[in-house]
C-alpha cells in the first residue's frame, strides 16, 4: 500500500524504472526499521539482557556499531560509566546480587577492575603490613646490653624492629614524625613495632618528645652495674681514640679526695635515678620495664621471658633459643632454620675491658651507692650492684 501511494504521487505510472527504484528503496527502509526494532527495542522478539533492562545496550565489537550505540543518550551515559567498551551482561547465575527493588546498588555497579585493584591492595596490606610509629622503645642504657635485647626479642614473630639506631628523639627530631615512620619496618596490626636508641635515656628532651608521639608507648631500659658500665664505655671509646687520657684521669676531678667528675658522660649515665625522675614526669612507672644486664648474660631466657610479658606477647623465646659462647663471654642465639651459622653479636661486643686499679673501682662504688639505693627503691627491685 505504501508503495502504491508513494509511486503514484512521486512519478507518473508510465515510468516503470522509477517505480522499481521506489519499491526497492521502500523495502530497504522497512527492513532496516524492522532490524533496528528487533535488536534494540523489542522485548518479545529478543529478550532483554540481564543487567541492562533499562537501556538494552549490548557489547559490540564493530567500530561502526559502537559509534551508532554511542549516539543514543542512554548508551552514551552507560559507556561513560563503564569505560570504552559496553559491558556484556553475565548469565543469571553469575549476575550481581540485587537489592529488593531489583536494581544493582552503587557498590555492586562499580568497575570490576577497580574492585580487583582494591582487593589487591588489601591483600598486600594484610600480607606485608604498614609502616607505623613504634609501640615500644628500648631507650637505654649505653653499654648495658641493649643490642642483645633487640636481637633476642626480634626473633619473636610478633615483633618487627629497626636494626640501626634512628636517634630521632635526640638528634633528628626536626625531621618530623613522617620521616621517623618511614624508617620503620612494615608490620601487621597484630605485631609490635620497635626501635632502640640507648642515648634517649639520658637526653632530657626525649621523654617529652616521645610522650607527644604517644603516652602509651612502652619503654625498655637495660641497666647494668654503673661502675662496670663506665669501664665498658671507656673501653669502647679507647678502641676508637687511643690517645685519650686514662680512665682515672677522666673519672675524677681529684682522686686523692675521691671527688668524681660527674660531667664525664661515662660517669653521668650510671646515675640512673636522676634520669628516671625525668622520665616519670611523662610516663607511669608501669610503662617502663628494667632489664638486668647481668642476668641477661647468666639467664637470657628468663630476662627475655619478662620482656615478652611486659610487651603482652606469648612466651615463644625460651632456653632452646640460646647457648653460651665461652669465647665471647655472653649468650648467642642458636642456629636458626634459615641459616647455617649461629647468631652472635658483632665483634664490638664482648671486648676485654681495660684493667682498672681496684682502689679506683671501690671509690666509684662508694660514689654510686646512694644513687643505686634510691634507684632500687623507685623501681622496687634490688639489682645487687653493691
Amino acid at each position: 500500500m505504501a508503495y502504491r501511494v508513494l509511486s503514484s504521487r512521486i512519478v507518473p505510472p508510465s515510468n516503470k524504472l522509477s517505480r522499481r527504484f521506489i519499491f526497492v528503496f521502500t523495502l530497504s527502509l522497512s527492513f532496516t526499521y524492522l532490524c533496528y526494532s528487533v535488536l534494540f527495542c523489542s522485548g518479545t522478539v529478543m529478550p532483554r539482557l540481564h543487567g541492562f533492562e533499562e537501556h538494552g545496550c549490548v557489547r559490540v565489537e564493530s567500530a561502526g556499531a559502537k559509534k551508532l550505540l554511542q549516539k543514543a543518550p542512554f548508551c552514551a551515559a552507560e559507556s561513560a560509566q563503564s569505560g570504552p567498551d559496553v559491558a556484556l551482561p553475565r548469565s543469571e547465575a553469575a549476575s550481581p546480587a540485587r537489592n529488593q527493588s531489583g536494581r544493582r546498588t552503587a557498590a555492586q555497579s562499580a568497575r570490576p577492575d577497580a574492585a580487583r585493584s582494591k582487593a589487591g591492595n588489601s591483600t598486600s596490606a594484610q600480607r606485608y603490613g604498614n609502616k607505623k610509629l613504634p609501640n615500644a622503645l628500648i631507650v637505654g642504657v649505653k653499654k648495658g646490653g641493649t643490642r642483645a635485647v633487640l636481637e633476642f626479642i626480634r626473633i619473636h614473630p610478633d615483633v618487627r624492629a629497626v636494626g640501626t639506631e634512628p636517634h630521632f628523639f635526640d638528634r633528628n627530631y626536626d625531621k618530623g614524625l613522617d620521616w621517623y615512620r618511614g624508617l620503620m619496618p612494615r608490620t601487621l596490626d597484630s605485631q609490635i613495632t620497635m626501635e632502640k636508641t640507648p642515648s634517649y635515656f639520658v637526653t632530657r628532651e626525649a621523654p617529652r618528645r616521645i610522650a607527644s608521639m604517644s603516652h602509651e608507648t612502652k619503654l625498655i631500659v637495660v641497666v647494668r652495674n654503673p661502675v662496670t658500665r663506665a669501664i665498658s664505655d671507656y673501653t669502647q671509646t679507647l678502641s676508637k681514640k687511643p690517645d685519650i687520657p686514662s680512665f682515672e684521669e677522666l673519672a675524677f676531678k681529684n682522686r686523692s679526695q675521691g671527688v668524681v667528675d660527674t660531667s664525664w658522660n661515662a660517669i653521668r649515665i650510671g646515675m640512673y635515678i636522676l634520669h628516671l625522675e625525668n622520665w616519670l614526669q611523662y610516663f607511669r612507672l608501669s610503662q617502663i620495664h628494667f632489664v638486668s644486664g647481668e642476668r641477661l648474660i647468666t639467664d637470657p631466657a628468663g630476662e627475655l621471658g619478662r620482656v615478652q610479658d611486659f610487651l603482652g606477647l606469648k612466651r615463644i623465646i625460651t632456653d632452646k633459643h640460646f647457648y653460651f659462647n665461652r669465647t665471647k663471654g655472653f649468650p648467642c642465639l642458636k642456629k636458626p632454620e634459615s641459616s647455617s651459622l649461629p647468631r652472635c653479636l658483632g665483634k664490638s661486643k664482648g671486648r676485654t675491658h681495660v684493667q682498672i686499679d681496684q682502689e679506683v673501682i671501690e671509690q666509684l662504688r662508694d660514689f654510686y651507692r646512694p644513687f643505686n639505693v634510691k634507684f632500687y627503691e623507685m623501681v622496687g627491685h634490688d639489682f645487687r650492684w653493691d
